[in-house]
């Protein structure tokens, strides 16, 4: 019925814009006479992939490519296992959440499938809570060892929660910028940012950290913490089906031009040698194939087959499957390298979780030395699959299915204006607006999946506003590498309908547009030119600039 209804509205939607259109020609309705066709930028995933549906659920609905190729079902069923909570209830759906755990699904993160909500407290079970806890090293500004890349706040019994989420504190701290948070003709802005701190006692097991070759325990004093938000998922299948080469032609671009004005130190040099225009550092996957790196604010992930979703299904929430039969626990236990796991290491010493250990699992190669079968059973790599083959397909045909909603009021005489000066102003640099797909061959790092298995946008423009390529904004308390992936920005001026919130930036701290581009402005930042123009535009050029960005 909601899929019905959806259709209707898309309908409904569509033809709100050809009555649009209509009007803008001042000529009379007349059905004799063919309809104006809209331009290509109202299609903002091209035609395969893009929905015309402004509606709370816009960031919900299959591309035309997905109807097309039949993957319905497995759209409807990949969708199921988005949206629901996994259990610890053997035998039952959506088993096998734990030991430890991020969230227990994936809506928590992901509201209406957008970007997550700011939050003044961290607790798992906040829908909308899209924060993932960023912990390091303040010394070396590397991640600690002792607890997961995405840390977890939330276990099952007798285990324990490697963070007590309840001594985590967020502060929301006011910031005032050089221009003292003021336009040149008058008009205020707020700037607010996040101060988290973790006491010791939260942490179950000993903090530490590598250094000098070495893992060493690190006093509470050295480590940091950063938040990052979730960004929407819709469209994520369609920037997978840009090819590896077009990105790579963007760095090319930039770095001959950041050269070309002597700024060497323009693009992360862990990723990119600027020197020589190439990259120094591909994703790989169990194939050993390498790939442009595309995906998330680090640039961490490749293809969409092994990115953040194929990740996030499984160590979120700690269910296992037939590639990853082994649990996630913490940034220095490597399940087939079998090295050492400190959070295994405190739970196997626990009295607690040794007391209960054998009721909980009373199959689990039981040999009488409790220490000993919780270590083994929390390191094994030879787990159960508990979600099925069938069931990780279906949800891989979910998220490279997700369409994105089409633009709104293109024509519309402000929104025009807009576009222009967020070109002009230099916006369009680095939030590139428009990038055609290639074949779309479906590239899978762990060689699971194929052409037939996935929906495909071969050949589209589309325009998701990003230049995959990563910049620094020199904000305060700031992300934790200084480095991050220029965020698309198409549908986000649905935001506030669909998930009812407009938080913008990796860690939501701007919540308005404006906002996010006061935001860009430092004085070492790279988008500080497009900031100070915009800041001198009029009032009602700065509407348009806002107008713009909330209608692609």
């Amino acid at each position: 019925m909601m899929r019905k209804l959806s259709f209707y509205i898309s309908l409904l939607s569509l033809g709100m814009l050809i009555v649009a259109c209509h009007e803008d020609s001042n000529e009379p309705d007349n059905n004799d006479k063919p309809v104006k066709e809209l331009s290509e930028e109202y299609y903002s995933g091209g035609k395969l992939g893009t929905v015309f549906n402004a509606s709370a659920s816009a960031y919900q609905q299959p591309t035309p490519a997905c109807d097309n190729a039949k993957f319905s079902y497995y759209f409807k069923k990949g969708e199921t296992l988005f949206e629901r909570d996994f259990n610890q209830t053997e035998g039952t759906a959506f088993y096998g959440l734990g030991p430890v755990y991020v969230r227990k699904g994936c809506l928590y993160c992901h509201p209406a499938y957008g970007h997550g909500k700011r939050q003044n407290e961290y607790r798992e079970s906040t829908m909308g809570n899209g924060y993932l806890l960023v912990i390091y090293d303040k010394t070396t500004n590397a991640y600690i060892r002792s607890v997961a890349g995405m840390p977890q706040t939330a276990a099952v019994a007798p285990f324990k929660a490697p963070i007590d989420e309840k001594q985590i504190q967020i502060d929301w701290r006011q910031y005032t910028d050089e221009w003292g948070n003021q336009f040149p003709d008058g008009e205020t802005y707020d700037l607010i940012y996040p101060e988290v701190t973790i006491p010791q006692s939260a942490f179950y097991a000993p903090i530490i950290a590598a250094r000098n070759g070495q893992n060493v325990e690190i006093p509470i004093e050295d480590v940091g913490v950063r938040l990052e938000s979730t960004i929407g998922i819709y469209g994520t299948g369609l920037t997978d089906a840009i090819p590896d080469s077009a990105i790579t032609n963007e760095w090319v671009r930039q770095s001959q031009y950041f050269n070309s004005i002597g700024k060497t130190d323009a693009l992360n040099p862990a990723y990119w040698n600027q020197t020589n225009n190439e990259w120094v550092s591909y994703y790989s996957g169990l194939t050993g194939t390498k790939y442009v790196r595309r995906y998330t604010y680090a640039m961490t992930r490749g293809p969409i087959l092994d990115a953040a979703g194929a990740n996030a299904i499984w160590n979120i929430t700690n269910v296992t499957r037939s590639d990853r039969r082994y649990h996630y626990l913490d940034l220095n236990f490597n399940a087939k390298a079998q090295t050492h796991s400190y959070y295994a290491e405190a739970s196997s010493k626990d009295p607690d979780v040794q007391r209960d250990f054998y009721k909980y699992f009373p199959q689990e190669r039981k040999t009488g030395d409790v220490e000993k079968d919780i270590y083994n059973y929390l390191t094994s790599n030879t787990q159960a699959a508990e979600m099925s083959d069938g069931d990780y397909h279906a949800f891989m045909v979910w998220h490279r299915g997700l369409a994105v909603p089409a633009a709104r009021d293109l024509d519309d005489e402000q929104v025009q204006r807009g576009k222009k000066l967020f070109t002009e102003i230099g916006c369009a640099t680095c939030h590139h607006p428009s990038w055609t797909t290639g074949d779309d061959e479906i590239h899978d790092p762990n060689g699971m999946f194929g052409n037939d298995d996935m929906p495909r946008y071969p050949h589209q423009k589309i325009w998701p506003y990003t230049d995959f390529v990563q910049h620094r904004l020199f904000m305060k308390n700031d992300i934790r590498t200084g480095w991050c992936r220029t965020t698309p920005l198409w549908g986000r001026g649905l935001s506030k309908m669909c998930t009812g919130a407009d938080d913008r930036l990796h860690d939501c701290r701007a919540r308005t547009v404006t906002e996010a581009i006061m935001w860009h402005g430092a004085k070492e930042s790279d988008a500080r030119k497009a900031t100070e123009r915009f800041r001198n535009l009029s009032k009602s050029e700065r509407d348009a600039v806002v107008k713009f960005i909330n209608a692609i």
